[in-house]
């Protein structure tokens, strides 16, 4: 089944008890969906899908994809309209904290995403539903399921009525929203020196749990070492790390 821009709508029976959440969930974002497949599907991880082959074995990752750039577009044309005497790379630094995993994370939890997700029993026993990652990955996905089935216009007016406030106060919660990388590479700049690169030095956990340490380091020196769940939240902690040690912020 095809909608009218030829995009793909999933084939998949939901239970009223099912139908009755989905409902719940899109009442929050004020949108009333034509395919609740397609929220249905946003709200799946791989794990559950892997696990219940009779679901088709359709997950979010697809959907994940394209909502990431649909929030990119979102939030680089409301950024462009607001500050229109701002460089460019300013505002490219303004929309990566408005597009990120910390951002798109919190907004989630403002919403409850995590009540609405189909995990995988190991994925749900350890605490999935709140993982900063699988979180933002959902929201990505939640919008990309909008995209589809109403187009940029609607989705555009949905996502400032109800998302631009909630980065006002993402942007605005502490010290988790900081982009240590850009602080990182902006002091070596200031300082001449080569560009930060980040390795990963570890990686363990099961496959549903991974923990990643990753480095900071400029040419042989290593500045700092940080771990997550993510390669970014890893490379994030490092980048703290490296500021610390430097003086330049506070532990």
């Amino acid at each position: 089944m095809y909608d009218r821009w030829n995009y793909p709508i999933p084939n998949i029976r939901i239970s009223a008890q099912r139908k009755a959440q989905l409902r719940t969930l899109a009442a929050d974002i004020d949108y009333d969906f034509m395919h609740w497949s397609l929220l249905d599907v946003a709200m799946t991880h791989s794990s559950y899908a892997n696990e219940n082959k009779g679901y088709d074995s359709k997950d979010n990752e697809r959907l994940e994809f394209l909502g990431d750039t649909v929030l990119n577009l979102v939030a680089s044309d409301v950024l462009f309209k607001k500050y229109p005497d701002v460089p460019e790379g300013e505002l490219t630094k303004r929309r990566s904290v408005i597009v990120s995993e910390p951002t798109f994370a919190y907004a989630a939890r403002l919403m409850r995403l995590g009540d609405y997700m189909r995990l995988g029993r190991g994925e749900e026993l350890s605490g999935g539903a709140e993982r900063d990652s699988l979180l933002a990955d959902a929201f990505e996905a939640l919008w990309g399921a909008v995209y589809i089935d109403t187009g940029y216009e609607k989705t555009y007016r949905l996502l400032v009525e109800r998302f631009e406030s909630i980065a006002v106060e993402a942007t605005s919660a502490g010290n988790l929203f900081r982009d240590y990388k850009t602080q990182l590479q902006e002091h070596f700049q200031r300082t001449g020196k080569d560009k930060v690169c980040y390795t990963m030095i570890m990686e363990s956990g099961p496959d549903h749990d991974k923990i990643f340490t990753m480095a900071a380091h400029v040419g042989p020196l290593q500045l700092g070492v940080g771990s997550g769940k993510s390669k970014k939240e890893a490379e994030q902690m490092a980048a703290r790390e490296a500021l610390v040690r430097a003086g330049l912020l506070h532990p």
